[in-house]
């Protein structure tokens, strides 16, 4: 029987799961995005076909509609597709709609998590999300919406470690909205880019300076 899974291929270079590692060996098709460390092909078959559809802010290289109907003719042509996706499916990955749509025209799915940026990039920054007696929770928020820049006053009053992921260009006026909202403008912040690569940066600041370090890194 031909089936889909999807794949988490990490926060970075080496942060593939050795479920998802067997898979891309025995793949026949890959299914890729662009944020994500394509040396991992390199573990796919000579025979295995590759397709791009990466994504990235600002310049989609294909529509998540388009990529649904892909997966479902890959599926059906393919005895095993590997759709391969950065960080973890589940986590603003859109894995759930392709879950969904294959499962709606009878293809046989399954997922295999991956490493995740929203815990991963923090800790190889030398950040835990949470620690005892400063912060016993995290929430995880996208700085992207299809409104743009979502308002994020009222995440000022949530207990705990904040956790912005795509927040570069958007670094500013997270940093304006969490302050009106009541957060101290010297709450410790930080910021990462390129996690789990050779070009990894991080920069640690002040919340009211976010906008100004997020404009020196790459």
């Amino acid at each position: 029987m031909n089936r889909v899974v999807l794949v988490g291929a990490g926060c970075g270079e080496g942060m593939m799961t050795l479920k998802g590692a067997e898979l891309i060996r025995r793949a026949d098709c890959i299914v890729y995005d662009a944020l994500l460390d394509e040396g991992v092909l390199a573990l796919a078959p000579p025979r295995c076909e590759k397709i791009c559809v990466g994504k990235r802010a600002g310049a989609h290289s294909m529509a998540q509609e388009e990529i649904n109907d892909l997966l479902v003719a890959c599926g059906e042509k393919y005895p095993l597709t590997v759709r391969l996706k950065g960080g973890d499916p589940f986590v603003f990955g859109r894995g759930g709609e392709e879950l969904t749509a294959l499962a709606q025209a009878g293809i046989a799915c399954a997922v295999v998590p991956g490493v995740t940026s929203a815990v991963a990039a923090a800790e190889l920054a030398g950040i835990p999300v949470t620690h005892r007696g400063v912060a016993r929770a995290f929430t995880v928020i996208t700085a992207h919406t299809a409104q743009g820049v979502p308002d994020v006053t009222d995440y000022a009053k949530t207990e705990g470690t904040l956790v912005f992921l795509m927040a570069k260009a958007s670094a500013a006026q997270i940093a304006e909205g969490l302050i009106a909202g009541g957060r101290s403008p010297q709450t410790p912040a930080a910021l990462i880019s390129c996690a789990g690569t050779q070009n990894m940066q991080v920069r640690r600041c002040a919340l009211a300076e976010l906008g100004t370090f997020a404009r020196e890194l790459e």
